[in-house]
């Protein structure tokens, strides 16, 4: 059993070859973010269309490499949801043409599921009943897995996800993007008592979400900090209209950088602690661009390790959108090991932008 995986669910385009004697034989991405950094965040429209130039070049070099040596798989598995309707679709046609051609099945893969089992490309894999973190750009939850293929949502975020948070963030500070890298990069040098930011969400009972406000927060401190800046200097303004970042010093955004992701982090800490408590639990699957966060990561074996519990992560580069954790749900599916998810047929070009967890 050998299965390619493709991933086109947002603005990377990835694909895999997952094989059942030799684990993952290979896995490509090719990255937008020089399409997407002028405008701080994915642009829908240019991040489909650079998926219909990159995929199908990308599945070739992948397929005719020296790990694969051009054998065709026995299925494909892709990206059917959620994410971005047209990145989809671009991802789903290409399975379902492959398909047809190699008269192999196609499996529509659930997307936040393929982050779930990514920690388990690992030597050291986890088993299940398992508690789950998904933190990435477009979700945040936490998920009581009782065995792979039933999951039950404990709680999620009730607007921005947390990677979507960094992002914006960054924005507003003026960093670069892919807001998560940049602002874990400049908060390395911030002093943390500098400003305080709330913990949302997290002195109510409960295990949902919640980043906007947080972001928020940041918006009014940067405003503050270039309002002064701007008095100091004897101007009546910020640092331009709509541009109060421009008036922060280095420092200031370091400042700012760093009690966002200490907020951040502690609020993610604060609530697996508590599921963890609440389910009874003793392993966390860590996944999702969030999760290769260092400081999280630190923070979170601190605070699993006082509960007599284990944490496991994916390697960094699976912990972002990759090819590798479709390819390797599609295996189990194929397989048997899991059952047919309970959406897209198989070669058909369905997808689901909103897609729940729990509905597969």
């Amino acid at each position: 059993m050998r299965v390619l995986g493709i991933e086109t669910s947002c603005d990377d385009t990835a694909a895999a070859i997952y094989d059942r004697d030799a684990g993952l034989l290979a896995h490509r991405l090719a990255t937008q973010i020089d399409i997407h950094e002028p405008f701080g965040g994915v642009v829908p429209e240019l991040a489909a269309r650079d998926h219909i130039k990159t995929l199908l070049p990308l599945i070739d070099h992948l397929i005719k490499g020296p790990e694969n040596r051009g054998a065709r798989p026995h299925a494909i598995a892709y990206t059917a949801g959620p994410g971005l309707a047209g990145a989809l679709l671009v991802g789903a046609s290409v399975a379902a043409g492959l398909a047809r051609a190699w008269q192999v099945p196609a499996l529509g893969i659930h997307h936040m599921e393929g982050h779930l089992l990514a920690p388990f490309l690992e030597d050291e894999a986890p088993a299940a009943p398992l508690l789950a973190l998904l933190v990435s750009g477009g979700h945040t939850m936490l998920v009581d897995v009782a065995a792979l293929g039933a999951y039950r949502i404990l709680g999620q975020s009730l607007d921005d996800a947390a990677g979507e948070a960094f992002d914006k963030t960054a924005k507003l500070l003026g960093l670069g993007f892919p807001g998560g890298p940049a602002v874990a990069a400049a908060a390395a040098d911030g002093d943390p008592g500098r400003f305080s930011l709330p913990r949302p969400m997290t002195q109510r009972p409960g295990l949902d979400f919640s980043f906007s406000g947080l972001k928020t927060q940041v918006r009014a401190s940067v405003a503050t900090v270039a309002a002064a800046a701007a008095a100091a200097a004897g101007r009546g303004g910020t640092g331009g209209p709509g541009d109060p970042a421009a008036a922060l010093d280095r420092q200031s955004v370091a400042d700012l950088a760093r009690a966002f992701e200490e907020a951040v982090v502690d609020t993610l800490v604060i609530k697996c602690r508590r599921a963890l408590r609440q389910t009874g639990r003793r392993r966390l699957v860590v996944s999702g661009g969030v999760g290769a966060n260092a400081r999280l990561r630190e923070r979170l074996r601190t605070a699993v390790g006082e509960l007599d519990a284990q944490v496991f992560y994916p390697r960094p580069a699976l912990c972002t959108d990759n090819g590798a954790m479709i390819a390797y749900a599609g295996f189990l599916r194929a397989s048997g090991r899991l059952p047919a998810p309970a959406g897209p047929e198989d070669g058909g070009f369905e997808i689901r932008p909103r897609w729940s967890l729990e509905e597969i």
